[in-house]
């Protein structure tokens, strides 16, 4: 892999990932563009103890452009992008209308290939192994930053999800806090630790789930399951089969085994419903350690290496043509109301393996 940052017009960095290490990366960003200006707020929460990202320049940001304009796209004649260059493997900048800003954190943006109709499923596993690279190489570098909690990766696909670009990409935030998802897998850690005289609960969970029918798919190094409790119609987690804390600690047998892995488990939420012109909506969501040691409420200590990396892929279509809408109970309550049990899920998703 080669590396190249470089800046664009307003500033913000641009980060190029190449797959060969003679690749030239010299074109400017020839965009009239001013200084980005963002308003981004970080407000807790006094009641649930959670904190809430106000960001009131989102409201301009680019919505749903025709595949001519998309800003995603390489640079080409006149028409100019926020990729400078004709061509690209992987791209990663800063987002324009970021949601964390300076203090409040960072938002970049990752493009998986130039290739505007294409999806992370139609990578190469040499494309899909890049794409890991850059992920792990963020978060490395974000970790730095001094107001850096937390480095999450994450995809958004299709429209039903909130896509606004259909470009082939996904995002990574840079948080200054620990967010209240993770937190609770800390005291849920934490707790079990103390219960059992020091049993790794991601330990216990993975153990049993590889164990039970919920198995999808299952690699020398990773395994994919539908959980006991899943949330979501279709939901799987991800997870390599030694436990690691973050992107940075995964063994070069786990990074190289990861794209057979997970274009597959991809290609096999497409095969879902059978509609091959409504593509699967998802979420991918990489879960990593936050940075630095953590406490359980019940005291129990956590460290980093504690915590288990893992992705968790769903998507809110519950069946052809039908979504799953976070309504009274998920929304207001927060207790979500699953219409698929998560045993005919995993049964699905081992029925369309590809052949």
């Amino acid at each position: 892999m080669k590396k190249t940052s470089t800046r664009l017009a307003d500033g913000r960095e641009l980060i190029y990932y190449d797959l060969h290490d003679d690749a030239v990366r010299d074109a400017m960003d020839r965009r009239p563009l001013e200084r980005t200006v963002t308003t981004s707020e970080i407000r807790r929460d006094p009641l649930l103890g959670d904190s809430v990202a106000v960001a009131s320049h989102r409201q301009g940001r680019t919505y749903l452009p025709p595949a001519d304009e998309c800003p995603l796209c390489p640079s080409r004649g006149d028409r100019l992008s926020e990729i400078p260059d004709s061509s690209y493997d992987v791209v990663v900048f800063e987002n324009r209308f970021p949601s964390l800003a300076g203090d409040s954190g960072r938002c970049e943006v990752v493009c998986f290939t130039s290739d505007h109709n294409a999806s992370f499923a139609d990578l190469t596993e040499q494309q899909a192994r890049l794409v890991l690279d850059a992920w792990t190489d963020r978060t490395a570098e974000l970790s730095h930053l001094p107001a850096v909690e937390q480095v999450f990766c994450f995809e958004n696909r299709g429209r039903e999800i909130g896509v606004t670009l259909g470009h082939p990409h996904g995002q990574i935030y840079a948080y200054p806090f620990t967010t209240p998802r993770t937190a609770l897998m800390l005291r849920s850690l934490a707790a079990h630790k103390e219960a059992t005289g020091g049993e790794n609960l991601f330990d216990a969970v993975l153990e049993r789930e590889l164990a039970d029918e919920r198995v999808v798919l299952r690699g020398e190094h990773w395994a994919a399951f539908v959980p006991y409790a899943a949330h979501w119609p279709y939901e799987v987690h991800l997870y390599p089969r030694r436990r690691v804390p973050d992107l940075l600690a995964l063994d070069e047998a786990a990074r190289t085994e990861f794209p057979q892995v997970y274009l597959e488990l991809l290609k096999r939420f497409d095969r879902i419903f059978g509609d091959r012109e409504a593509p699967t909506p998802y979420i991918a969501a990489w879960h990593q350690a936050p940075f630095g040691a953590r406490k359980g409420e019940e005291g129990a200590a956590v460290n980093r290496d504690d915590f288990a990396l893992h992705l968790e892929l769903f998507t809110i279509r519950r069946t052809s043509g039908k979504l799953k809408f976070l309504a009274g109970s998920e929304s207001g309550m927060n207790v979500f109301i699953n219409d698929v049990p998560p045993e005919a899920a995993a049964q699905r998703l081992r029925e369309v393996a590809s052949s």
